[in-house]
């Protein structure tokens, strides 16, 4: 399966990256079919130099079935080569799972709990003549 995907270069904490189209199978680094672009992300996003794009070549890998990844995706929707993909942000991912969990649970049961918390007193209260049990 042909994937276009960014390919990392540059040194250690400078990190610039090639647009490439590659086999999946291949290494990220290692052996591609084509170079499309380019992407430094260390740019302000103001600036033209942080992405250049071959876009008939682009437009071509993805008639033949290349598919972007999320980040070229991204890339190449921001540039207007393809529609921009749907946001994937999961906003609850930084709260712990137990507290999800709570969340999650409370919202669909909470009706039905506050219903039987009005009638749960008027049953498990005594009556005020009876002695209380011990």
């Amino acid at each position: 399966m042909l994937k276009l995907r960014l390919s990392r270069g540059g040194t250690k904490k400078r990190p610039v990256y090639k647009v490439v189209v590659a086999d999946s199978r291949f290494a990220r680094d290692g052996r591609f079919i084509e170079k499309v672009g380019f992407f430094n992300p260390l740019l302000p996003k103001e600036k033209k130099e942080r992405v250049g794009l071959e876009a008939e070549r682009i437009k071509y890998w993805l008639g033949q079935g290349a598919q972007p990844t999320t980040r070229v995706a991204r890339i190449l929707g921001e540039n207007e080569l393809m529609p921009m993909p749907a946001n994937g942000n999961n906003p609850k991912k930084a709260v712990p799972k137990k507290e999800r969990k709570k969340e999650g649970g409370e919202t669909t049961a909470a009706p039905a709990a506050a219903e039987a918390s009005k009638d749960a007193p008027a049953a498990t209260e005594a009556p005020k003549d009876a002695p209380a049990a011990a």
